[in-house]
């Protein structure tokens, strides 16, 4: 009978269930995809330390830890089915929701109460638990209401602290929060690095993943949650970690990266990194690609474009913000000097790399008017890929938030609204709908069939590769007008369940919802051939084109710009080129 007891309980299995949950469309479905845009880091952290963490066997020698990863904008979360499973292994084990943003809070809480009520140990962590606790005065209704569910709060980051999560939901003595915003951890070298296995991955459009290199930020934006979650001083991975999560994930056959770090130029060791990864693919073979997000200053610093280069970098997303000065200054966004913007998007461009840039829609000073006289002067003064579009959101874990709070300011009470695509508070120069209604016409402004032939233009005469080029355009021309969601919100193929809906909206009976659906999914496919022949056909032309042609569309209104050497030669002469006038204090 011991020996049988002995058996049991070495046998025995904790379970960690891992949930990156996603949010409701306005008709209350869950939006889910066949193939998402990109993997979440939170996850791939979590993944990883849980990982770790089992290989070490915290629980001890006679208890196995199995980890499990879902990401719910492609995966669906089947309630019952963990339900029954937890149950088969009597409830041992917890469920993390992960990352959790202020727009996925509601669902995160939604799934939470299911388990909850079943007997089932839920964590929720992530931004908006984060942001909230280092922000507030006191915990907000929406916390309260979650931990008087028995759902535990985490607020901070895991890399020291999961060990007691897992060791406390083994004991089933959960807090009810857990609160580590004020020690932030060293990242340098983690043990477990972030990772998903690639049939997670795959999941995802281009067979990207993502890491951070470093988290925290120097710069003091108010409507940025980043500086009062991560933290204002920069910490970073090592640039052994680096390697390790790049070969990790290239043993498995995942190449493409997004690093996430909200400005990797500002990271102290970015050189080293970029030299460890430069002999990786230069010396290994190992051809890795990256996509990083920077500022608007960071071609000032010495070799840093030509360096993202030879590492691999295809993409860069800066935060461009607003080009009203006014504007910048309210957001204290005084990083951002408007006399650079051009000459930044230049340098770029000289070195084939696409460039991506947000605009913020919202800030003190604008208008209907001021929006689309400013998205002009973008169309013709500044040479940029692909513009997102964000509406100004006061997200918990901002300045803005807490100064909203403070002063009673109205703002919407339903957090799944908060996807910074949607207009949730008042403006003092425009009303809610037409806050809302110059969203939509911005990207209808900016992607217009005749931008989209300069933008392509400009590509074919700074070198981009044009059909890479044309696929993000269809992407991000038609994601709202024809999904109705941000680029980086939709994905391939839109899954809707009528049971996933969001409580207290009833089930559509299934032959209407069917059918409308089968319409729906005609009319895009239909609406997305359309446009990709559009843009596939103006491409070929202006491949055939000679590139010296394009040279004033990519120079557009410069004054002074006197070497057209630097949009006729090769890439690396145009890179060269372009540093030596930087050097030299001459426009590029």
């Amino acid at each position: 009978m011991d020996t049988q007891r002995a058996v049991a309980t070495r046998c025995r299995r904790f379970h960690i269930l891992l949930i990156k949950p996603s949010h409701y469309d306005e008709q209350g479905y869950v939006i889910r995809w066949l193939r998402s845009t990109m993997p979440s880091n939170s996850l791939a952290v979590l993944n990883g330390l849980a990982l770790g963490a089992a290989k070490r066997r915290v629980l001890g020698t006679r208890i196995e830890i199995s980890v499990r990863a879902i990401d719910e904008t492609n995966t669906r979360v089947r309630i019952p089915t963990i339900i029954r499973q937890f149950r088969r292994n009597k409830c041992f084990g917890f469920v993390g929701l992960v990352g959790v943003q202020s727009n996925e809070f509601p669902r995160a809480v939604d799934i939470a109460r299911l388990l909850r009520q079943a007997g089932i140990n839920v964590v929720i962590g992530g931004f908006h638990v984060s942001g909230c606790l280092a922000m507030l005065p006191e915990m907000p209704t929406e916390l309260k209401e979650a931990a008087a569910l028995g759902i535990t709060l985490f607020a901070g980051e895991c890399e020291d602290h999961l060990d007691e999560v897992i060791r406390d939901a083994a004991a089933d003595s959960l807090r009810a929060v857990y609160n580590y915003m004020t020690t932030l951890p060293d990242i340098s070298s983690v043990p477990s690095p972030p990772f998903l296995h690639r049939e997670f991955v795959r999941r995802t459009v281009g067979n990207v993943t993502s890491f951070d290199a470093g988290r925290g930020c120097p710069y003091q934006c108010s409507f940025c949650t980043i500086i009062n979650v991560q933290g204002r001083k920069s910490r970073h991975r090592s640039p052994d970690s680096v390697e390790q999560i790049i070969r990790l994930n290239w043993a498995q056959g995942v190449d493409r990266f997004f690093i996430t770090d909200d400005n990797f130029a500002r990271n102290r060791d970015w050189e080293a990194i970029y030299d460890r990864i430069i002999k990786l693919r230069e010396e290994d073979g190992l051809d890795v690609r990256f996509m990083i997000q920077v500022d608007t200053l960071c071609h000032k610093i010495p070799g840093f474009i030509e360096k993202s280069r030879r590492a691999g970098v295809t993409r860069v997303f800066i935060g461009l913000e607003n080009i009203n000065p006014a504007n910048l200054l309210a957001a204290k966004k005084r990083q951002n000097k408007l006399t650079e913007y051009r000459c930044m998007l230049l340098a770029w461009k000289a070195s084939g790399i696409m460039t991506f840039a947000g605009y913020i829609l919202g800030f003190p000073n604008d208008t209907p008017d001021s929006i689309s006289r400013d998205i002009k002067i973008i169309q013709q003064e500044l040479p940029i890929d692909a513009l997102e579009f964000f509406v100004l959101t006061p997200l918990p874990g901002s300045e803005d938030h807490k100064v909203l709070a403070a002063k009673g300011v109205d703002m919407d009470r339903d957090f799944n609204a908060f996807t910074l695509e949607n207009v949730v508070t008042d403006h003092a120069k425009m009303s809610r709908h037409v806050w809302q209604k110059s969203y939509y016409e911005a990207w209808s402004q900016f992607y217009s069939e005749d931008h989209l032939e300069t933008i392509l233009r400009r590509a074919h005469a700074s070198g981009i590769d044009l059909r890479r080029l044309a696929v993000v355009l269809l992407w991000f021309s038609a994601a709202v007008p024809v999904e109705g969601l941000h680029p980086l919100q939709a994905g391939i193929l839109r899954l809707k369940s009528r049971n996933e809906r969001r409580p207290g909206l009833p089930p559509e009976p299934w032959l209407p919802f069917y059918a409308r659906q089968g319409v729906e999914a005609v009319r895009k496919a239909v609406t997305f051939v359309k446009r990709w022949h559009k843009l596939a056909t103006l491409r070929r032309r202006i491949a055939r084109e000679d590139p010296c042609r394009n040279y004033t569309d990519l120079a557009l209104t410069a004054n002074g710009l006197e070497d057209l050497r630097l949009y006729t030669q090769t890439a690396e002469a145009r890179a060269a080129v372009a540093r030596e006038r930087l050097v030299a204090g001459l426009p590029v």
